[in-house]
């Protein structure tokens, strides 16, 4: 057994104006242990991987590589020494293959250019992990994208592997094989650094765990034996709500309702929507789950107004055909929308919060015969900050400057406080922190109770289970059976995200 520990960050510290993003962190990793970073949006994860990966330099404190003190300054030293990161949003280009990728990530470290094809197949083969060398990265689902990732680290000889939120866009089932893999690698001596939310996965895979909360060291703990209550409670401290309990909702009332909706892919890249069905009733939540890239971005462009289309009637709001209409008439008939690109669609990063505000919100009161209603327009962005807990100067702040988590509470604020009867959501709590989180599905069943219809759109099945009454998935732009929540088993909806479902649906139409 090896004494020295594989890696051991001790006193890191790093400021930038006004913020002290880690205040004397220190991070112990062993040969071969599998360890969870946690912490909240803005606890300091972030800069403590890009310190320890050379892209950022500490201010203070020291990097220990087996026993030895080393100075990280930059990837390329940090691969050297055998340590390989696979960020959140992989860096591949989609018009090259994965050898290319590869090589170009690599540069002079990808080695012999002759032998690498043969190198990548024997080292994803080894790990179960297959891949094709010459396939182009826009033929490869999100699953083989992170082996792409993965197996591009594993090429160097890796003695500690970083993996940033690596669950977060994959099917059950290709989680369970990313865990396959990451446990042999760990059984060969490999360490891994595993930064995750879903705890219960941290639980699962990691032996230790570290817990960030405002830039510092919050505790520490084997993932093993505590709770997800105890470990997410040493992340968000004592005065946050951590959990609650769901009711579903049942409903028969249609309120939304879209037949044999179909839709042409608008470019190479993108998925064409075929013969899409479904009811969202009043006073329900409809969750649809599915891997990135399935045609979920064609079908919120087609139910928002985005894309409007006046050759079909297949999307009716009660008896009232809407597919001709523009986003702001649907927004008259009680339509609300949350997108997935909070900046640029969600909302305008150099206007202030007021401007963001008033631009979905103008049909409430907040404009007399032409004229702004300033003090309501602030009353309401006051409002939102308040109840839905933004973090923000002021209401003048624009948009740009708020986290990624407090842009999204207020967007979503902005929306629910419209009391819509149509709330349409992409990814609600994508990169929010745990007590974020807790809020926003608490407005969103409020809204639900209220008698609100709300559609999901989610890649967080933990999300998904939690709060829809019904569910479904979407896969190559077709939609599965829609089955209520507590019928439909994990195992089964992970089938369906493969389009497992497809042949059925087919077979249906054919007879």
């Amino acid at each position: 057994m090896n004494d020295v520990m594989r890696l051991q960050m001790t006193g890191i510290s790093k400021s930038y104006p006004g913020c002290k993003a880690n205040d004397n962190i220190s991070l112990d990793i062993g040969h071969g242990e599998i360890h969870a970073l946690l912490g909240e949006n803005g606890a300091g994860k972030s800069t403590l991987m890009k310190i320890l990966y050379g892209v950022v330099k500490p201010d203070q404190g020291v990097i220990f590589w087996n026993g030895d003190k080393v100075e990280i300054s930059e990837p390329a030293n940090a691969r050297a020494l055998g340590i390989g990161m696979v960020f959140q949003h992989f860096s591949l280009f989609e018009t090259l293959t994965v050898k290319e990728n590869i090589e170009l990530a690599l540069g002079k470290q990808a080695g012999n250019t002759n032998t690498l094809a043969q190198r990548i197949r024997e080292i994803s083969a080894k790990y179960e992990m297959p891949l094709d060398p010459e396939r182009r990265i826009a033929t490869l689902s999100t699953g083989e994208r992170q082996r792409v990732e993965i197996v591009r680290c594993l090429l160097l000889d890796i003695q500690l592997l970083i993996l940033d939120e690596p669950t977060s866009v994959l099917t059950p089932q290709e989680v369970e094989a990313l865990f396959k893999t990451l446990k042999k690698l760990s059984h060969e001596g490999c360490s891994i650094l595993f930064i995750s939310h879903k705890l219960h996965e941290v639980a699962e895979i990691c032996s230790g765990a570290t817990i960030l909360r405002s830039g510092k060291v919050s505790g520490h703990c084997n993932p093993k034996q505590q709770t997800p209550d105890a470990m997410a409670r040493m992340m968000v401290g004592d005065g946050v709500e951590i959990s609650h309990q769901t009711r579903r909702a049942h409903s028969e009332q249609a309120y939304l309702t879209v037949k044999h909706l179909n839709k042409m892919s608008a470019s190479s890249f993108d998925v064409a929507l075929k013969d899409i069905s479904l009811t969202v009733n009043k006073g329900e939540i409809l969750g649809i789950a599915g891997v990135a890239g399935n045609g979920q971005e064609a079908l919120l462009k087609a139910l928002s107004g985005e894309a409007p289309d006046k050759t079909q009637q297949s999307i009716f709001i009660e008896q009232t055909c809407i597919n001709a209409m523009s986003p702001v008439q649907r927004r008259r008939l009680g339509v609300a929308f949350v997108p997935e690109e909070r900046l640029g669609r969600g909302a305008v990063p150099e206007m202030d919060l007021c401007q963001n505000a008033l631009l979905t919100s103008f049909d409430f009161g907040l404009v007399t015969k032409g004229i702004l209603q300033w003090q309501k327009i602030q009353q309401l962005t006051n409002k939102i900050i308040q109840k839905y807990r933004v973090k923000t100067p002021n209401a003048q702040t624009h948009a740009v400057s708020l986290s990624g988590g407090n842009l999204q509470k207020f967007i979503i604020g902005r929306e629910v406080e419209q009391q819509p009867k149509l709330l349409l959501m992409s990814h609600p709590t994508w990169g929010v922190d745990i007590g974020a989180q807790v809020a926003i599905h608490q407005a969103i069943l409020d809204l639900r109770d209220q008698g609100c219809a709300v559609l999901v759109i989610s890649e967080d099945l933990d999300e998904l289970y939690k709060i829809s009454d019904r569910l479904c998935a979407i896969c190559d732009g077709q939609l599965s059976p829609i089955l209520p929540t507590d019928d439909l088993a994990l195992p089964q909806l992970g089938r369906w995200m493969a389009g497992d479902f497809i042949e059925e649906n087919q077979q249906e139409q054919a007879a």
